[in-house]
Parts: C-alpha cells; sequence; structure tokens
C-alpha cells in the first residue's frame, strides 16, 4: 500500500474511497467515551478498515467520543455489537483473524508479531479494569502482548491502540 506523502491530508470524501490497512479494532466493553474517541483518532491516523464497539462501549455521537475523536467519527467505519463475542463470530465468517491483546499465560509478545499483507487482523482492546473477556480470548487466533516494565504493568487502552496500529502499520504499510 503506497504512504500517504507527510504532511498531506485527506478530505473526509478521499478517506472513505482510500485504502485501508487491513485492521480493525474490537473495543470489548471499553468504559471511558473518551478512550472510544482516542480509539478513533489512532484508526484514522492509520487508516484502518474500521471499528467494532461492543457491550457497553459508547457509539457516536456520544459526547466524550466527539471531545477526543476530533472529528474523526464522522469518517472512520464502525458497527456496534451487543456482544463481544458476536463480533468475533462475524468477524470471523467475513474472513478476518483475531486477536487479543492481553496479558496471558497464552500471550506471545507484540514485537513478535508480523503480520502480513494478505491477513485481516481484529485486534480486540479489553475493558480498562477487567481487559479482555476470558470467553473471547478462547475464541481468539492469537494473544500478543505488550511488554510492559513498570510497578502497574497496566497501559491505558487508547494508548495500547495507537501502539499495536504502528507496531502493525511497519509490516503492512508499503513506501
Amino acid at each position: 500500500m503506497p504512504s500517504h506523502r507527510l504532511g498531506e491530508r485527506l478530505t473526509s470524501e478521499a478517506y472513505g474511497e482510500a485504502q485501508k490497512l487491513p485492521l480493525r479494532l474490537v473495543l470489548d466493553n471499553i468504559r471511558s467515551g473518551q478512550n472510544v474517541g482516542a480509539c478513533f483518532r489512532s484508526a484514522d491516523a492509520f487508516r484502518i478498515d474500521g471499528l467494532d464497539l461492543c457491550g457497553i462501549t459508547c457509539h457516536p455521537p456520544h459526547r466524550d467520543i466527539l471531545k477526543s475523536a476530533l472529528g474523526s467519527s464522522d469518517h472512520v467505519p464502525w458497527r456496534g455489537h451487543d456482544h463481544t463475542l458476536d463480533a468475533v463470530h462475524v468477524l470471523k465468517m467475513e474472513g478476518w483473524k483475531i486477536a487479543a491483546v492481553e496479558q496471558s499465560t497464552k500471550s506471545v509478545a507484540l514485537q513478535e508479531w508480523k503480520p502480513v499483507t494478505q491477513d485481516r487482523w481484529a485486534l480486540v482492546l479489553g475493558n480498562e479494569v477487567r481487559g479482555v473477556s476470558a470467553d473471547v480470548l478462547e475464541a481468539c487466533d492469537a494473544i500478543y502482548e505488550m511488554p510492559q516494565y513498570g510497578v502497574k504493568q497496566s497501559i491505558n487502552v487508547s494508548v495500547c491502540a495507537g501502539v499495536v496500529l504502528w507496531q502493525a502499520a511497519l509490516h503492512l504499510r508499503h513506501t
């Protein structure tokens, strides 16, 4: 996929027509609308296929999303699902590979993930307190973990989204 020239901006209309990275973010019961809005901004920045908003995750035009999305929720595609597991099943039927980003005894370090352009990945990001639910983890094709070295061993979900999208873009976006 050709890279976009630095400093050059797409219009909302051009965004809709532009080639997308074969990635989706699946937000599993995210409590904070501002985190959801920040995920929309990262989705826009990396020009991904879209977001799946699950469970209690609020949907646009929620005021907290609008505060941090800065307009990106107007053009980044999204779908709502009552349950995250429903979203995972739909995505699998559509041909997406599913990976959770979570701390687990079954996880592989994020830097080991090297997606290829033939694959389409949906990345599940979990609730700010409870993480990705156990039933969703079981349904995933892979679990990746971002190594962390501090006391909390925790990172904000919207920051995590930016990091994993960057990791994917390193492999999927051609210059």
